[in-house]
């Protein structure tokens, strides 16, 4: 007998409290064991009926879903998907609840509620099966932090100088769920003069732009989302557009970001396969390949491809992935060259671009 993924919805709308159960009720792998209308009422429930998973809407009263969350990922951390809308606020407040925990977010549309929550059916089932198989690590952000202002932001981390390297040097990064952190443990570390960067993250439309400024307002380099025909420059990340693909080609001497409305790869738009794949044909042995934590296989192959054309891939270990699925999938494909975890991929990095050496793999 299958034991069901038990989920707990918490949502101050009855309207979609009843979609979302009915939704989840339906599937033969999980049930909706209780439906709360604000967190003090969840808070009894979790205690009571022990869910594997809940759904968390932000805006709600008596408590918002980020206070919320920021208290239970403290106390008592487990999976979480976040019920957002699509709007400026609501993608800067998603980008914070997954600074804290949440394990990954559904953007419910702002009209056609009843159509546009049924739409995303498939959609939001998906997301409550890979939560129920997420590794939750208990939070050590202060929920405070969830109201600071750019000013107060934390200050721009100062790494050291990596040194004079080749401009032809691109590191390539791939990533899904749990990827929105793993990204940022990443290029926190990177210097001002590091190599040009490029990233996938599996994201809908209208959370990418929050996303790049939110990394641009943390780290040394610039980040900000990639725009069709842009050159490609040092010290500088450019992230895929949500429902966009995304790849590099090359201008003479020099990369540039190429955005399209292609289909859909591998379920995904934007795809890291897409990413990975121009980086073999592109960049070669000048490429730097990092595979970071997500469900599926995105990117696998291609990463694989990318190794074949002479670039060093790192590979982040199962230990400090939140899901271990496309980093297991690059692993299978002998797509990596090292398998890391997360804290240890940049050093790892940094300490190869500094030997600025050609010997790729020792």
């Amino acid at each position: 007998m299958i034991k069901k993924i038990r989920v707990v919805v918490v949502d101050d709308s009855a309207l979609v409290r009843s979609l979302l159960s009915e939704i989840i009720n339906r599937q033969s792998d999980m049930v909706c064991v209780g439906a709360a209308n604000d967190p003090l009422i969840a808070r009894e429930m979790i205690r009571e009926l022990d869910p594997d998973v809940i759904t968390l809407d932000i805006e709600m009263p008596k408590m918002d879903g980020i206070e919320f969350l920021g208290r239970l990922m403290r106390l008592r951390p487990m999976p979480v998907v976040m019920i957002s809308t699509l709007t400026e606020r609501g993608a800067d407040v998603t980008m914070r609840a997954l600074e804290l925990g949440a394990v990954d977010f559904v953007a419910k549309p702002r009209i056609g509620l009843v159509d546009g929550i049924k739409e995303l059916a498939d959609h939001i089932v998906d997301k409550v099966r890979v939560a129920a198989q997420a590794h939750v690590r208990r939070s050590v952000v202060p929920v405070a932090a969830s109201a600071q202002s750019p000013s107060s932001a934390p200050s721009t981390p100062h790494n050291p100088s990596i040194g004079r390297i080749s401009t032809e040097k691109l590191v390539c990064i791939g990533a899904s769920t749990g990827g929105t952190e793993a990204i940022k443990e990443v290029l926190v570390r990177m210097p001002a003069d590091s190599p040009g960067i490029v990233i996938t993250q599996h994201m809908p439309p209208g959370f990418t732009t929050s996303f790049a400024a939110r990394l641009d307002g943390l780290c040394q380099i610039s980040v900000k989302e990639a725009v069709h025909g842009e050159r490609i420059l040092p010290g500088h990340a450019y992230i895929a557009p949500g429902g966009k693909q995304f790849r590099i080609d090359r201008s003479g001497a020099n990369y540039v970001c190429v955005v399209e409305d292609g289909e859909p790869v591998n379920r995904h738009k934007p795809s890291v396969e897409v990413l990975f794949k121009s980086a073999a044909r592109v960049v070669g042995r000048n490429a730097f390949g990092i595979m970071l934590t997500g469900m599926g296989n995105d990117g696998a192959k291609a990463m694989k491809e990318m190794r074949d054309a002479g670039s060093y891939n790192y590979v982040q270990d199962e230990a400090s992935c939140v899901v271990f699925g496309m980093p297991r999938e690059a692993i299978v494909h002998g797509a990596a060259d090292e398998v890391l975890p997360l804290t240890s991929i940049a050093p790892a990095l940094l300490t190869r671009l500094s030997a600025g050496t050609d010997r790729y793999r020792v």
